[in-house]
């Protein structure tokens, strides 16, 4: 089994409105975002996907969060969660590169804390 991953990151500032503590306030994150993909063949030029149009793809969808105010995108109600982040992300990437054989998409809004969203 081959996998690659590629990486980007954008900052964004959000609120958590169903969570009691000190992420209920407006605060702001510089998000790291980890996407993997995972399959068993190689293409023609020994290849399971090309990193400059995987990566390619990664930061368009994080240009679209980029220094944005997350709670006002309607995907993500009242609670831009790193779980929520993590599926627009991989949603995103899959309408870009619908043949991409995207596995999971890591979200870490801190060096220690991060959410996966996988199939």
């Amino acid at each position: 089994m081959f996998e690659v991953r590629v990486e980007a990151e954008f900052s964004a500032s959000h609120f958590l409105t169903h969570y009691h503590g000190k992420c209920e306030r407006l605060h702001g994150h510089n998000y790291q975002v980890f996407a993997h993909a995972r399959g068993e063949t190689l293409n023609e030029g020994n290849m399971l996907l090309d990193f400059t149009v995987f990566k390619k793809a990664l930061r368009q969808v994080c240009e679209q969060l980029d220094h944005r105010h997350l709670n006002e995108i309607p995907f993500f109600g009242e609670d831009p969660s790193a779980e929520k982040i993590a599926v627009y992300i991989f949603n995103g990437i899959k309408e870009i590169l619908p043949d991409c054989p995207l596995v999971a998409v890591d979200v870490f809004e801190t060096p220690t804390s991060r959410a996966r969203y996988s199939v």
